[in-house]
């Protein structure tokens, strides 16, 4: 059985910094497109960042460009998210993603429709 397991998430200060883990198990994910989305109350789901299958390109959100960075370790079949300089408007439930369904996928998956393998999610709340 697929599973992505968040952890890492928190209660911060603005301006504070939290990092974000997704362990995959179940399968080996080397060839998925992964991402990270969040959802705050009243909102809709939102991507915030992605990575492809070979590591080598990325995307981010406008609004957490320059302040977050995801990664990935082959090795684990994990995937990351650094949080620097956290914001208020930060504050959601965040979301790991796989996309299984397109194995080396030449095009980097950035839309929530695009990803078939969720998390259950981790909350980040940052204080003013």
């Amino acid at each position: 059985q697929v599973q992505l397991v968040e952890s890492g998430g928190g209660l911060v200060q603005a301006g504070d910094s939290l990092r974000l883990s997704c362990a995959a198990s179940g399968r080996t994910f080397s060839t998925y497109s992964l991402a990270w989305f969040r959802q705050a109350p009243g909102k809709e789901r939102e991507s915030v960042a992605a990575i492809s299958w070979s590591g080598d390109r990325t995307y981010y959100a406008d609004s957490v460009k320059g302040r977050f960075t995801i990664s990935r370790n082959y090795f684990k079949n994990n995937v990351y998210l650094q949080m620097n300089r956290l914001k208020p408007e930060d504050t959601a439930v965040y979301y790991c993603a796989a996309d299984s369904r397109n194995a080396a996928a030449r095009r980097l998956r950035i839309y929530s429709y695009e990803y078939d393998y969720w998390g259950q999610g981790t909350q980040v709340t940052v204080s003013s």
